[in-house]
């Protein structure tokens, strides 16, 4: 690495935030400062029976009483089985692989197979401890990425150059049906000719030799390395013969997916579970155990299954149901600062296929941003955190949540629960009720009508989807929910994505993974941008976020503030919840942390007994 670009990525180094979050990129978490576990868990255990119930004297639970790593009692057997719980209403979609899934849930089945080829540091800065080295060029523009020897695709074929190139060849492609093009991709030289189909090849992309790869981008900026060179391989041997916008529907994605990781899959139920064996060839090691299953758990029988033993930990516990799960006696309660938040978003616009972009629609039924204002004013969710959260949500402010310690900007003033400012807003912006039915009309005098998308969930999804709905009635805008019912979570977001007529608005959830830079949620080329909100001015803050003028923090931090202050003066979504997650693990499992300081990972995990403790 060059003297120059040391200084640079020590300066980014010094940028990027201690995270808390062991979510891929989801990717995506927010809260207050997370705290770094820092005790040793010998010194736990005359601690646990306080810690069972960090309820207040108010009935509500705070995440800062929760620790990240598992106490470790007794010593592991060698092998022993180990079942892993997901917790969804619905099955989870079956998209296995990283290059294609969108599907949350997919992608905890995902990561016990396959993983990146990038280690990452506490601070979530890519390092050369992984399946992969980088040196950087002089200007910051050029990679040249090496992949380490016995690093094999689970049937036994190395992976190579080769293979990492194919993955940007196959999302940059034009019937590339997934959503993860976007400006990370179009910083590659030469790949929007590439994606216009303009060129049969990426000129910025160059296999020097089986292991070795050089990427050339257009441009440099902190999140280079946080999230700007994509991480993962895509088998060329398996895959390279089938079209494009075939290959989620393959049988190497579907039925009999591969991977790099630690353990190899071994079978699926569609929409159920997967089961693994362990992967002797992995190039760390050996993995600990000899089997795992990992399958869908309902929310209304997660306690039951972590009581019983059905299941020894779960991906992210309920936390509207911890109240009555925090003292059972066979599991071992974990928790951090979520990086994620829902929201509700407001539909602005379409996806343009051809231009690959956001397209405003200025004719859409909640185009005035004084609608959107008013309907964030109506609703109280610090009220919504601790009556159907039990404090373990809260209130958001601005879309770059506390998580981003360094970015979030909690000066900003943003709408507050206040029902009598959000009439007053109403009034004058000319909705009012002129038939007398308690509910207003547009300012042409028509019959106004907001159609809301919200999921199926546990308990509190439908209350919670109620709850807006009165709220918003309450200050005479008539809501309903889309097609009368909850939707299930694949097709509330199918319909989402498609830009269905019939949504007006939605509640959604992000994990923002670990990279502040928001276009690739927000971005004008973004398919995951659901509201298709897009702006020139949002455009060039996207852009000078992420420019190499970003490595200077305190630009970097004023360009952020700047955007946030934009998405709350223009609301194409507002936050509700801030977020926490909440592990329960099994006593019979050790070496596991959500910690992302701690050296623990998948193939660590261990078992003292074959069977589960059981509550």
């Amino acid at each position: 690495m060059s003297k120059k670009f040391k200084w640079l990525f020590a300066l980014m180094l010094a940028m990027l935030l201690v995270l808390a979050a062991c979510n891929n990129e989801s990717a995506d978490k927010p809260k207050d400062e997370p705290s770094e576990n820092t005790e040793d868990p010998a010194e736990k255990d005359d601690e646990k029976e306080d810690e069972e119930e960090p309820a207040n004297e108010d009935g509500l639970f705070s995440i800062e009483d929760f620790v990240m790593t598992k106490t470790n009692e007794g010593e592991a057997i060698e092998g022993g089985e180990l079942t892993y719980g997901v917790v969804a209403s619905s099955a989870f979609a079956g998209t296995l692989n990283y290059n294609f899934y969108s599907d949350a849930y997919d992608y905890e089945f995902i990561a016990w197979f396959d993983e990146p080829l990038f280690d990452s540091d506490v601070n979530y800065a890519y390092t050369n401890d992984g399946a992969a080295e980088y040196e950087v060029s002089e200007d910051g523009l050029t990679f040249t990425l090496t992949i380490k020897d016995g690093v094999n695709w689970h049937d036994g074929e190395p992976v190579t150059a080769a293979d990492w190139a194919f993955a940007y060849e196959v999302i940059g492609h034009p019937d590339y049906v997934g959503i993860r093009y976007g400006s990370d991709f179009e910083n590659v030289v030469g790949m929007k000719e590439y994606h216009a189909g303009e060129a049969d090849t990426i000129s910025g992309i160059e296999i020097v030799d089986e292991k070795t790869l050089k990427i050339t981008h257009e441009t440099t900026g902190p999140s280079m390395l946080a999230g700007g060179i994509w991480p993962y391989a895509l088998p060329k041997h398996l895959l390279g013969e089938t079209p494009v916008a075939e290959m989620p529907e393959s049988k190497w994605v579907r039925e009999t997916p591969i991977g790099m990781g630690p353990y190899k899959v071994e079978s699926i139920v569609p929409g159920e579970s997967v089961t693994y064996v362990k992967n002797e060839d992995y190039w760390r090691g050996e993995p600990k155990l000899d089997k795992v299953t990992a399958k869908i758990i309902g929310p209304s029988t997660v306690i039951n299954a972590l009581e019983t033993g059905e299941v020894d930990m779960v991906d992210s516990f309920p936390t509207d149901q911890f109240v009555d799960a925090a003292d059972m006696s066979n599991v071992e309660w974990l928790g951090m600062v979520d990086a994620a938040y829902t929201y509700i978003g407001f539909k602005l616009g379409k996806w343009d296929a051809d231009k690959g972009e956001n397209v405003l629609d200025p004719d859409a039924k909640m185009a005035d941003v004084n609608l959107r204002k008013a309907m964030w004013h109506a609703v109280d969710n610090d009220a919504v955190g601790e009556r159907f959260y039990n404090g373990f949500r809260w209130s958001g402010t601005t879309l770059l949540i506390p998580f981003f310690e360094n970015f979030h900007d909690s000066t900003i003033e943003t709408p507050t629960y206040d029902p009598e400012e959000a009439k007053r807003i109403l009034d004058e912006a000319g909705y009012e009720d002129k038939d007398g039915d308690g509910f207003r009309e547009t300012p042409e005098g028509e019959e106004l009508v907001i159609n809301f998308a919200s999921m199926e969930g546990g308990d509190t999804a439908e209350p919670l989807a109620n709850y807006y709905i009165q709220a918003w009635g309450e200050v005479g805008i008539k809501v309903q929910l889309l097609d009368g019912r909850l939707q299930e979570f694949n097709t509330f977001y199918d319909r989402v994505e498609g830009d269905d007529p019939d949504i007006d608005i939605y509640q959604g959830a992000w994990g923002t993974g670990t990279d502040v830079n928001p276009a690739g949620i927000h971005g004008l080329t973004s398919f995951a941008n659901y509201t298709r909100y897009a702006s020139e001015e949002l455009e060039k803050l996207h852009i000078d976020g992420n420019s190499e003028a970003a490595f200077d923090l305190e630009y970097r931090k004023q360009v952020y503030s700047d955007w946030q202050q934009h998405m709350v003066d223009n609301i194409p979504m507002f936050p509700t919840l801030y977020r926490s997650v909440l592990v329960g693990v099994n006593n019979r499992v050790i070496n596991y942390s959500m910690d992302p300081a701690s050296d623990l990972r998948r193939y660590d995990i261990a078992v003292t007994q074959e069977e589960p403790v059981v509550e």
